[in-house]
């Protein structure tokens, strides 16, 4: 199974680079805190003419909220460009007619307007510290307990704040699966789904599409068992040593997003110049300077 990957990775990286997504969280800012040249770095990759998708697992907030934070950083991008777990969540909400139990920040509430809630038949779990307490979670575990779909946007551990690392949602999920018997359908990074649909919106194949991200499970781990080749920048939730604990390794390990863009344009010259064998390189992570 892991020569099959590691095949399958360097397959990917002799075929020309043609989307890129791009974690924002942890890559991209921290909170209210841009990455040091990140803006600039964006700005460059976007000159390349590769079609990008920010994919994020946020879960705090909604769409508006996140990109009028994003914009107010300095970043260009546009509302259209961002894939959310969210959205992907509220996609199968409509798609099953389900009436969850929302369990999201009142700021991520807008993402699910027009959805019904009365009458519960399933529990929708985002990062919602303001929910995550017993009479809340009881209520959850009970519906569950009835029959109710259990349904996590994502099941990050911990995500990176300004004042350090904080408990995803995760550990609350697998409470309620723990208390219920009950295992919880997962929607945003890692699944294999989630990564598959961000590219079918740019009309490319996984082999042909790299991501961008800071953690080497959800975004690394899960893009490259979805076929994309995963580059991890040492920032956010990173921790050092992350890079040995998935097989295969991530494609590429940068300091940052800036150093991360630079790779990536160096392949996508070597490519374009036709030095395809050059380009493919041995997947093992490698660090800038």
């Amino acid at each position: 199974m892991q020569l099959e990957q590691t095949v399958s990775n360097v397959r990917a990286m002799m075929r020309q680079i043609k989307a890129v997504l791009i974690d924002l969280s942890g890559t991209l800012h921290i909170d209210n805190t841009k990455i040091p040249g990140a803006v600039e770095a964006l700005e460059k990759l976007r000159t390349c003419g590769v079609p990008l998708r920010f994919v994020t697992n946020t879960t705090k907030e909604s769409l508006s909220v996140l990109h009028g934070l994003l914009t107010a950083l300095g970043f260009r991008l546009e509302r259209r460009e961002v894939f959310s777990s969210l959205a992907a969540a509220r996609r199968l909400v409509e798609r099953r007619q389900l009436r969850p139990l929302l369990l999201l920040q009142p700021e991520a509430l807008e993402d699910f307007d027009g959805v019904n809630t009365e009458k519960p038949d399933s529990v929708l779990v985002g990062l919602a510290p303001d929910k995550f307490n017993y009479e809340t979670l009881t209520e959850a575990f009970r519906l569950v307990l009835d029959g109710a779909a259990l349904i996590a946007v994502h099941k990050a551990r911990y995500y990176r704040r300004p004042d350090g690392l904080a408990l995803g949602p995760g550990p609350f999920v697998a409470a309620l699966e723990y208390a219920t018997g009950r295992r919880a359908e997962a929607v945003g990074k890692p699944e294999r789904e989630f990564f598959h649909s961000a590219l079918a919106e740019l009309g490319c194949r996984p082999e042909e599409a790299v991501m961008i991200g800071d953690d080497v499970q959800q975004d690394v781990g899960g893009a490259q068992e979805a076929g994309l080749a995963g580059l991890l920048v040492r920032t956010g939730k990173y921790r050092p040593g992350d890079e040995a604990t998935i097989s295969p390794p991530p494609w590429h390990v940068a300091d940052a997003f800036p150093e991360a863009v630079e790779h990536v344009l160096r392949q996508l010259e070597l490519q374009r110049s036709g030095s395809a064998e050059q380009a493919a390189g041995e997947p093992v992570p490698t660090s800038e300077g």
